[in-house]
């Protein structure tokens, strides 16, 4: 395994200092299919599509390049990563950054510290990330903490027939709450599903295998017939071991699980990926999308056939069956924040989405900047224009976020620079009425509820999550993980300000990149002082 580290190391352009690791992405396009039909202008870095993993060790520094390449704003952001004194390195376009300007470049520092486990680097400005702007990153153990033979990556992904810019005008066409039907194409490791590939075992020998999500918006389902999974990772929380079934992935969702190889290699066997998306009916051949692939034990063997089971005689990970292997009590909440999700829907145009009164949209200075200049008026979310959806945190509050979702979709909720514990799941609205199942009310254990940085907020349901607010300085998004993100459905928190005003080392490579693009390094959401906002457009009001 770690010949296999050295030569990705190499191939990519990386080199190792104790440790830093550097990494430069010239970001740029490349003409791929990549589901075997369409052709389009995918985003990869140094000439690859797909995007090599990026491996790094626990405590280390990764100082990550992109050079732009491209006709357009880019931003990275490592998904999952505390972001702890630095805000600045979070890579979201108008919120911690302006963006890399088209010729421009930028270097994020992303500290791993005490964090390991799996999460993935991808753009974080539109929606690039679709078009082939991610890639998975794993930290590694300093010390191995659960003995397994040999890591195994699954990535799974979809692609669509269309980049960003085509996805957008399409968008503008639909007036429901969901894109027109795409039908995606998966992707296992970067290659077409439908192009059966192969994962060696051997007899008696441990694997741990590490699987993520990095799509847009279909979910994923993973099993592997005649073996047991034990979770022991979900979004780099290490878990205590949990018999499941098979795995079950929103967008932005990870996990890593120990599969025991069997005793024999007399047959091989399937390891079944399934597409889905609750927001598309079934369509035979098109969705859900089914891609065989193979572990095998021995070259020739047959394969062994197991005949097929329901969902719900499987038994899946589940947030209130997970359970953090470093325990923590559930936290008081000193604040209560209702966030719901709503929309506003013209006659025909882009749906507009968001989680409170106003739908989420970019501002003329980036929230972080508006922070960083705005002294005592930084507490008032006034300032930062209405668009911004801000909400300002004090200082070590406990905070809980109640979702909620009267509509008949689900959504991967990912919040940034952070885990948070996932307290309640239940029913909202009617999901009767809809023809769809009530979710069931859960409550989790008080001394120990599960922690990750994606959840799934269900259709017709609501969760509860909390977090101590102790990051202070911290400006971070929290948003549905697809391309509701672009519709407008996240909020902004931003973290005792003062305390980013007072410690703050902004990157002057962060300054020019703003100024290149034209936009103010100062003054509230509109760039101006005091509550004067001039100049930004109209709140979409929900």
């Amino acid at each position: 395994m770690r010949f296999g580290l050295v030569v990705q190391l190499l191939v990519f352009g990386v080199s190792v200092l104790a440790a830093r690791v550097h990494v430069t992405w010239d970001v740029g396009y490349k003409s791929i299919s990549r589901d075997g039909f369409s052709t389009w202008r995918a985003i990869g870095a140094n000439g690859q599509v797909p995007i090599p993993p990026i491996y790094v060790t626990q405590g280390d520094v990764l100082e990550l390049t992109a050079i732009n390449h491209l006709d357009k704003p880019i931003t990275l952001h490592a998904h999952g990563l505390f972001q702890r004194n630095s805000t600045f390195y979070d890579g979201v376009g108008m919120v911690t950054e302006c963006g890399i300007p088209p010729g421009g470049q930028y270097t994020y520092m992303i500290d791993t510290g005490e964090q390991h486990g799996l999460y993935f680097i991808h753009g974080h400005y539109g929606l690039e990330m679709s078009e082939g702007l991610r890639a998975p990153f794993i930290i590694q153990e300093k010390e191995q903490s659960t003995e397994y033979d040999e890591d195994i990556l699954l990535t799974l992904e979809d692609w669509g027939q269309q980049p960003e810019g085509e996805l957008i005008e399409r968008l503008k066409q639909v007036s429901t709450d969901s894109l027109p039907n795409d039908y995606k194409t998966g992707l296992v490791n970067g290659i077409n599903g439908n192009i059966s590939q192969t994962v060696q075992f051997e007899c008696n020998r441990r694997y741990r295998i590490r699987v993520l999500n990095i799509g847009l918006d279909q979910s994923f389902k993973v099993q592997i017939p005649g073996h047991t999974m034990h979770v022991i990772e979900a979004d780099g929380v290490t878990t205590k071991p949990l018999r499941v079934d098979g795995l079950d992935l929103a967008p932005g969702q990870r996990y890593s699980v120990i599969v025991q190889a069997l005793e024999s290699d007399e047959f091989n066997y399937g390891l079944n990926v399934t597409m889905y998306a609750d927001f598309l009916d079934p369509v035979p051949g098109l969705t859900p999308r089914y891609y065989p692939q193979v572990i095998e034990y021995r070259k020739g063997a047959p394969m062994r056939e197991y005949a097929q089971q329901s969902d719900d005689a499987l038994v899946w990970p589940d947030d209130f069956t997970l359970e953090p292997r470093d325990e923590c009590e559930m936290g008081s909440a000193d604040r209560v924040i209702e966030l719901n999700k709503r929309n506003y829907l013209p006659g025909m145009g882009l749906p507009y989405y968001g989680l409170g009164n106003t739908s989420y949209a970019s501002v003329r200075v980036p929230t972080m900047l508006s922070a960083l200049t705005m002294g005592d008026l930084a507490r008032d979310p006034l300032v930062y224009g209405p668009q911004s959806s801000v909400i300002v945190l004090n200082y070590m509050e406990n905070v809980e976020l109640v979702v909620r979702n009267g509509m008949n979709r689900s959504h991967p909720m990912h919040v940034h620079s952070r885990v948070f514990q996932v307290v309640e799941r239940g029913p909202w609205g009617d999901a009767q009425a809809m023809g769809k199942r009530v979710v069931s009310l859960q409550v989790a254990r008080p001394n120990n509820p599960m922690r990750r940085d994606t959840v799934v907020l269900p259709e017709f349901g609501y969760i509860k999550l909390r977090f101590k607010a102790d990051l202070p300085g911290a400006v971070s998004i929290v948003h549905c993980h697809t391309e509701h993100l672009a519709q407008g459905m996240a909020v902004v928190l931003v973290e005792a300000p003062r305390v980013l005003q007072q410690n703050a080392r902004v990157p002057q490579a962060l300054l020019d990149n703003c100024r290149a693009l034209g936009f103010p390094i100062s003054g509230n959401g509109a760039g101006n002082q005091g509550y004067d906002l001039t100049g930004l457009p109209p709140a979409i009001a929900l």
